[in-house]
């Protein structure tokens, strides 16, 4: 039997990878914004024509959104999409911790949350 070898990664996916520093920040935010993008599809159980009807782009855009192709889509397109689906978006800049020279990119995207009504 042989042994696999197993190699901690650096928490960024995207560096692993082989992308230079700025590259993987793109990408992070990026592989976010195109998450939060198909999950809101997909809640509102929207087709793909009715989708592009709403985003104001082609059905073979959406076509490739869904399919998770970031090529030729812009972060600030990304956002303009979200917000058009009535989602916000929001930044947060904060100093990096003290002894720590570069910042870190990160992304969450939220989880649904239920409106209870009082």
């Amino acid at each position: 039997m042989t042994r696999s070898t197993v190699t901690k990664g650096s928490g960024n996916v995207f560096r692993d990878l082989g992308f230079s520093d700025e590259k993987s920040a793109e990408l992070i935010l990026k592989s976010s914004l195109l998450q939060a993008l198909q999950d809101t599809i997909k809640d509102r159980g929207w087709k793909q024509v009715e989708t592009a009807g709403q985003l104001g782009i082609d059905q073979a855009k959406v076509s490739k959104l869904l399919a998770g192709h970031m090529a030729g889509f812009s972060i600030e397109r990304l956002v303009h999409f979200l917000s058009l689906l009535g989602q916000d978006i929001e930044v947060k800049v904060r100093r990096a911790p003290h002894g720590r020279k570069k910042g870190t990119v990160r992304a969450q995207v939220s989880r649904k949350l239920k409106r209870v009504s009082v």
